[in-house]
Formats: structure tokens, C-alpha cells, sequence
């Protein structure tokens, strides 16, 4: 497989790595705080399941080429955060390199080194434009992503080429039927799969599904709108939660009750996931990854089709769900750990025959393009392409957002009679109480 090759690339890795040798000479290898250890022959990366499995690959020929022993220390989501979180506050590392979710950039930037050596233009050309300036908190960049993802489109093959169903909804709604690309056509093809197909009285398939117990996807459909402060702004402190164009995405997104099962307000992905392997979904959306994971006893195994994210008045766009690797402060083998992010860069292409199959650099979504199995990459593509594609809003106080006023609002708007303009306006309050 090859990737594009940015120009200097492989001279910049080189560089940062022979100082990087240099400097262990000197500084040696201790993974914590106080006297450096001069073996300098191991580094510590702290990661969560996804990462390990993205990272060994990398490891391994990174073991194999210097020499150098790479230790992946599998944590828990919770586990994972609440790691970093007690030994930054402590002044002592036990890691040299930490896996960040997106979302926690803000937080842990300020005991975390800067990279902005790593971020060349020819780097920062070949990964996607939101991950770059997700990385980037104030006027340092915090992490290097090596994996990334994005909700994506997917859809029932056999129902979408079943030659009936072509002729029917093309006679309903005026235009041939396909995977939709807009609010509208999601809409028309979502109203037309809810149905009983047994005859029995009650509707067994529906066109899609709407989750109340997750944001993400409301978020991404925020950006459809075509809003460029989502939820907030966090340069000026500016709370935008309650703007036009979010409760344009609220009400789009609620629409879809009526072609979606009950029990909205419980869904979250795993939910969404069982519904759609059980052949009660003609769509989802979904994250790009879970493409090539379906379930052999899945009803749908075989007849699954993916599609860039749906468009709204402000264009394709979904959220991106990127994984980056950051070097504390604390530990004194910096040089050390940066050499091997730069070289997890160069090698991203490895990480895409993993079982969680992503990358980060565009170019390796590229080389898949026309790899059988893999047609959820030139979906993922364009979608986190998009200029719409936004990252979520740089605040420390991000989850705590989420989970006190972000997801509760959802839960209440997909209830029957809910008021989205008034869930939006006491969520502004509550978001600037938080952030006050």
C-alpha cells in the first residue's frame, strides 16, 4: 500500500529522530518525574482498546528498526482518563506518551508539550482540516492524531436495490431512489421504508432511527445547519446553543420520530447498532469504523451499503472521533516519545489493517479508495473533508456539558410535545453557568 508522500517528510522524521538520540544520551530514559534513567531503551504509551489495536502494528516496527522497546498499557475509557488526570495533577508520569480522545485536548493541554515542531505544512496538508485545528489548544498543538472517524451513511443494499421499491418511490416521491444526500431526501426515504411488512398490523421496519441518549449526531447535524460556532464559542466565551441554525438541527433532527422505533430518548449507539444488524433499520447513521465489523449472524451481513454523512443547508458534515498522541510534561524523555509519534505518522498506513481498520492522514483514506471491503473509507473521506465538518468546541469543560445539559436536552426534545426553542434557550443558561 503507499501512501502520498508529503515532501520533507521522511527528512523531518530522520531529523527529529537522531535528536531524539542524542538527547536520550543526555537525558536517559526514566518514565517519571526526578532523576532520568540512562538505559533509554524503553518508552511507555498509555492507551484505550481502539489505540492498542491501532498502535501495535507501529510499535512492532518501531521495536524492530531502533531498537527501542514500546510498552502499550491498555486502559479502560474511564480508567484511561482518570490515569492521566491523577499522575499530570501529581507532577509524576508513569507513561511517556498518552492516547487523548478529542475531547479531552482542552483539559490535559496545559501538562502536555507542545508539538509544533512535529506540525509541518507538509504534515498538517495530509491530515483533515478539523484535526488540525482540534489539536491545536491556544497557540500550541497538544496531539498528533493517528486514528480518526466520522458518522457516515449506512443503508440496506437489498432493500435500496430491490426493483419494487425503486419503482414505488420514485411514483410517491418523483425522483429515483438512492442513498440520500440531504435533509429532505433522508426524510422521503425514511417516510418510505416504515412499514409493516408482515401484515400484521404493526410496523416493523423503520426508515431510521433517532438517538436521544447520545449527541454526537445532533452535533453533526448542527454543523449541517450550517452553524460554525457549535454550542460555543470558545475564544469569546459566547454561549450559541440557542442560534437558528441549532434549533433548525434540533427540529430536523426530531422530525424523524414518527420513521424511527420508540424509546428514543434510550438510544444510544449500541442500541442503534442492534436495531440496524436485526433488520429493523433500512438507514443509520453511524461511525465509518463499524463497517467492516458486522456481526456474521447480523441479518443484514452482506447487504450493507455506505455513503459520505447527509448534507444539510450548510453541507455534508459530521463530527470527527479522532484519537491523539500527546507527551507530558513530566516525563523526561520528551525527544524520545516525539521521535516515535513522528514515526507513528509516517507508518499511519499500518494501523488501517487493524481490527479497528483507521488512520489520521488523508492519504491513507485515499489508497483504500478502490479496495473491495473497504467502501466505507471514501465515505469517511469526504465527509471529514467537508468544510462543514466542524471539530467539537476546545473547552475543558466539554464533557461536562455533554453530560449535565447536552444529552439530558436531547432526551426531553425527542419526548412527545417537546419545546425545542425552550430546551435550547435553558440550555444556553445552564452552559453559562458551567463556563462562567
Amino acid at each position: 500500500m503507499k501512501l502520498r508522500k508529503t515532501r520533507g517528510t521522511r527528512a523531518w522524521l530522520l531529523g527529529t529522530a537522531t535528536l531524539a538520540a542524542s538527547a536520550l544520551v543526555l537525558t536517559g530514559c526514566g518514565a517519571g518525574g526526578g532523576a532520568a534513567d540512562t538505559s533509554a531503551d524503553e518508552l511507555t504509551v498509555i492507551v484505550e482498546g481502539g489505540g492498542l489495536a491501532e498502535l501495535q502494528p507501529i510499535a512492532d516496527l518501531y521495536e524492530e528498526e531502533t531498537g527501542t522497546t514500546i510498552t502499550l498499557v491498555e486502559l479502560p475509557y474511564d480508567g484511561l482518563y482518570d490515569r492521566i488526570q491523577t499522575e499530570l495533577g501529581s507532577g509524576s508520569v508513569s507513561f511517556d506518551i498518552a492516547a487523548l480522545d478529542a475531547i479531552w485536548l482542552s483539559a490535559f493541554a496545559d501538562g502536555m508539550q507542545p508539538l509544533d515542531d512535529l506540525f509541518t505544512d507538509d504534515v498538517k496538508s495530509d491530515l483533515f482540516p478539523g484535526l488540525v485545528s482540534e489539536a491545536q489548544v491556544g497557540d500550541k498543538y497538544v496531539g498528533m492524531p493517528f486514528f480518526t472517524n466520522s458518522e457516515i451513511l449506512f443503508y440496506r443494499t437489498d432493500l435500496f436495490n430491490d426493483e419494487q421499491n425503486k419503482a414505488d418511490f420514485e411514483a410517491e416521491f418523483g425522483y429515483p431512489l438512492a442513498p440520500p444526500t440531504t435533509w429532505e431526501q433522508y426524510t422521503d426515504v425514511a417516510k418510505f421504508f416504515t412499514r409493516d411488512t408482515d401484515g400484521d398490523g404493526q410496523i416493523d421496519l423503520y426508515g431510521t432511527d433517532v438517538k436521544g441518549a447520545v449527541e454526537t449526531e445532533w452535533l453533526a447535524t448542527v454543523s449541517q445547519a450550517g452553524e460554525t460556532k457549535m454550542v460555543l464559542d470558545p475564544a469569546s466565551g459566547e454561549v450559541t446553543i440557542d442560534s437558528a441554525d441549532h434549533l433548525a438541527a434540533l427540529d430536523f433532527y426530531t422530525s424523524l420520530l414518527p420513521y424511527a422505533p420508540a424509546g428514543a430518548s434510550q438510544l444510544d449507539w449500541a442500541g442503534s447498532q442492534n436495531l440496524f444488524y436485526q433488520g429493523q433499520l433500512a438507514m443509520m447513521r453511524f461511525w465509518g469504523h463499524a463497517y467492516t465489523q458486522t456481526p456474521d449472524d447480523a441479518v443484514v451481513k452482506g447487504n450493507i451499503g455506505a455513503a459520505p454523512m447527509i448534507a444539510g443547508p450548510g453541507g455534508i458534515a459530521g463530527i470527527p472521533g479522532a484519537w491523539y498522541l500527546s507527551v507530558p510534561t513530566a516525563t523526561p524523555k520528551s525527544d524520545a516519545a516525539k521521535a516515535f509519534i513522528a514515526f507513528a505518522y509516517e507508518h499511519n498506513e499500518l494501523s488501517v489493517d487493524t481490527s479497528l481498520g483507521l488512520a489520521s492522514r488523508i492519504s491513507a483514506f485515499e489508497s483504500q479508495a478502490d479496495v473491495v471491503g473497504h467502501e466505507n473509507y471514501p465515505a469517511i473521506l469526504e465527509t471529514l473533508n467537508s468544510s462543514a465538518t466542524r471539530a467539537r468546541p476546545a473547552t475543558p469543560k466539554w464533557q461536562e456539558i455533554v453530560n449535565t445539559v447536552l444529552t439530558p436536552m436531547l432526551q426531553k426534545a425527542v419526548e412527545p410535545g417537546a419545546d425545542n426553542a425552550a430546551l435550547l434557550k435553558d440550555a444556553r443558561s445552564q452552559i453559562e453557568e458551567i463556563i462562567k
